[in-house]
């Protein structure tokens, strides 16, 4: 596959740059906000322009010379994501007028050596549009007036001069790549996992807790397969969340495992298992994503012995039961210990989630769970399996036709999952059970 052409899109903060990504990506993809700040990591999006595909940057709020510590690493990402892209999109503010940050951040992007598009925004009248030719001053060519709150005034021109060498799309060319959405609770160690396993600061990582507030998408290649690693913000109970930025984070976070194909819970080995593990744990399974547990900072605890990981999995066993299927890592992102197995493990899971059972074999496992433990009769009727199939993958979701729909207890429904899981595996990935009584065209329960 080859690489699409990337374009960053840089600037100070609160100018709208992420307004402007939202416009080009069709969805409110980042954190749109009035504080400054709030893009703090660089987040990549594919987009199409006239059947043209490429990659968008958003970036954090250039301030160049601010001490701030997170406002540093802002700047460390715009820098870092001027030398990635192929093209520069500079967007200042055409209400306000030229301000003496923009020259600091112009003379950075001619040192930077790339082709950078000025692009003026917030001219939404005809006075702002008149303010565009002051733009000329940075020296970087023409600056073109846009409105990207609205779509209007020059983002199709600008657009158009972006893209005028792109390659149009190959429209047979399909996305193999594997999602694996890094998930948890603030300061497990997310950041820092997907800082290692790229072997770069990707991610600001920071004992802040709620350092990343956007899903931030990663390609990757292992070992001969695509990755996309998905960062998200540390999700805490709803009762700590204050609404606004944070809250828009924590649901975005939620929407990245849905959007997911395989979901890594990251755990704090020195920490242990909390509430707050468990609820995101049923956000994954309740979602029909695959699932791998990793324990993350395994090097930070003491006394470790050849029963110590044993222990753990009894303790993890004990306080989260439903997650007997999901397999389980002891990883370090700091001595970056046993960090391969995510992907082998997204691998074999991702496998478990597209399996398709054919129909005679499903029917032959069933009927031999069914001779080999009967349900237990209730108010004198019995429950009885005629048929079974697999409706759909990811999760694997299996129908029963029975002659009673109430007869299928919680009890045996799960003495049939397990039976699946004993004859398929399934290994990594929810399963879904749903009863549809003879005669009944709809399917009900799960």
């Amino acid at each position: 596959m080859n690489r699409k052409p990337i374009v960053a899109i840089v600037g100070r903060p609160n100018v709208g740059k992420s307004t402007f990504v939202n416009r080009l990506a069709g969805a409110r993809h980042s954190i749109v906000d009035d504080l400054p700040g709030v893009t703090r990591d660089r987040i990549y999006f594919d987009v199409e322009w006239q059947n043209k595909g490429f990659t968008v940057i958003d970036t954090g709020g250039i301030i160049p010379g601010d001490n701030d510590d997170i406002m540093v690493s802002i700047f460390d990402q715009a820098k870092l994501a001027c030398e990635e892209a192929d093209k520069i999109i500079f967007i200042v503010d055409g209400q306000e007028g030229i301000n003496p940050v923009d020259y600091d951040i112009a003379n950075i992007l001619r040192q930077s050596g790339k082709k950078v598009f000025v692009a003026v925004n917030k001219c939404d009248n005809k006075n702002a549009l008149m303010m565009t030719s002051d733009f000329y001053a940075l020296a970087l060519g023409d600056p073109i007036g846009i409105s990207a709150l609205h779509g209007s005034g020059g983002v199709g021109d600008l657009l158009e001069l972006v893209t005028e060498d792109f390659e149009v799309t190959d429209d047979e060319e399909k996305d193999n790549h594997i999602k694996i959405a890094i998930v948890g609770r603030p300061n497990a160690g997310k950041s820092s996992i997907v800082n290692a396993l790229l072997n770069a600061d990707r991610v600001i990582v920071s004992d802040v807790s709620g350092t990343t507030r956007d899903s931030i998408d990663s390609y990757i290649r292992y070992n001969d397969k695509e990755f996309i690693i998905v960062d998200t913000a540390g999700i805490r109970k709803k009762s700590k969340v204050d609404y606004g930025v944070e809250k828009f984070a924590v649901d975005r976070a939620i929407r990245s495992i849905r959007d997911c194909d395989v979901a890594v819970l990251v755990i704090d080995a020195k920490e242990g298992i909390s509430d707050q593990d468990k609820k995101i744990s049923s956000i994954v399974t309740e979602a029909g994503k695959g699932l791998i547990v990793a324990i993350n900072k395994w090097d930070l605890v003491d006394d470790k012995n050849s029963t110590t990981i044993n222990k753990f999995e009894k303790e993890l066993s004990s306080d989260i039961p439903f997650l007997s299927f999901a397999p389980k890592i002891f990883i370090s992102a700091v001595t970056k210990q046993r960090l391969g197995q995510i992907f082998d493990k997204s691998i074999e899971v991702y496998e478990q989630c597209i399996k398709r059972v054919s129909t005679g074999l499903l029917n032959k496992v069933i009927n031999e769970a069914y001779a080999l433990n009967p349900p237990t009769s209730f108010k004198g009727k019995r429950l009885k399996i005629y048929y079974t199939t697999q409706a759909k993958t990811q999760p694997p979701t299996f129908i029963l036709f029975v002659n009673n729909e109430e007869l299928l207890k919680d009890s045996y429904k799960r003495y049939i999952e397990n039976k699946l899981r004993e004859a398929f595996g399934f290994f990594g990935t929810p399963i879904r059970i749903s009863v549809r009584a003879r005669g009944e065209k709809k399917t009900k329960g799960k």
